[in-house]
């Protein structure tokens, strides 16, 4: 049972089974701040649990909970109240904390439909070149779980491609996709945060190198 309609409840469609609860309904704006959404959320989720206490539970969360300067945010907050309350209440689940979804369509204010935004209308942008993010295909989130959810048991897994990418390379292989020219003032600020990848997804990932990887997504969604 899959519960949401978003970018990833669409990409779960082809390995939907009655016996899994795939919950992908949750707030997905980092800078959300009412308190009504986050409650939404939280209620749905308790809801579709108490409805449907023998099916394993498939969490989507976010690696920005291991971001030290995003501790006090509002929207981090909440995703970590969600996920303990999962690991007292729930027998049998998986949470995956995704990183930089790229798919067609969803949030236009993520990375990368931010950047294919501003590239394909000719918009001046400020590019931080120290800045670093990790990426994930919205197609691999169904193929990790339609090969690995069955043997993977009260785990939570930070789930992206293992490769940091800066984002000179983005731009770089989403202007050449589309044969444009970025436009960006380039400042010398930005951060990243490092995270610690489970075996299990370096093992998934280990078939493509990250400048392939990279050159896939740009390939498939611009």
């Amino acid at each position: 049972m899959i519960i949401g309609t978003g970018l990833i409840a669409k990409a779960l469609k082809g390995i939907d089974t009655e016996n899994i609860l795939y919950f992908a309904s949750g707030v997905s704006n980092s800078l959300e701040t009412r308190n009504s959404e986050f409650e939404r959320e939280s209620s749905l989720l308790k809801h579709s649990i108490e409805n449907n206490p023998e099916s394993k539970l498939i969490y989507f969360s976010t690696l920005s909970v291991n971001d030290q300067s995003k501790q006090d945010s509002l929207y981090v907050l909440h995703k970590l109240e969600i996920e303990n309350y999962i690991k007292n209440n729930v027998k049998n689940y998986l949470i995956l904390r995704i990183g930089n979804i790229v798919g067609n369509g969803g949030n236009p204010n993520t990375l990368f439909n931010f950047l294919k935004g501003q590239i394909s209308n000719n918009n001046k942008f400020v590019l931080h070149s120290k800045a670093r993010r990790l990426l994930i295909d919205i197609d691999d989130i169904s193929e990790f779980l339609k090969n690995n959810c069955n043997d993977l048991k009260n785990q939570t897994l930070n789930f992206a491609y293992p490769y940091y990418y800066d984002l000179k390379e983005i731009i770089d292989a989403i202007q050449k996709n589309m044969a444009r020219t970025a436009i960006y003032d380039e400042v010398n600020e930005g951060d990243f945060y490092k995270v610690t990848f489970d075996e299990n997804i370096n093992h998934f990932f280990s078939k493509v190198n990250a400048e392939d990887y990279l050159h896939i997504l740009a390939e498939k969604y611009t």
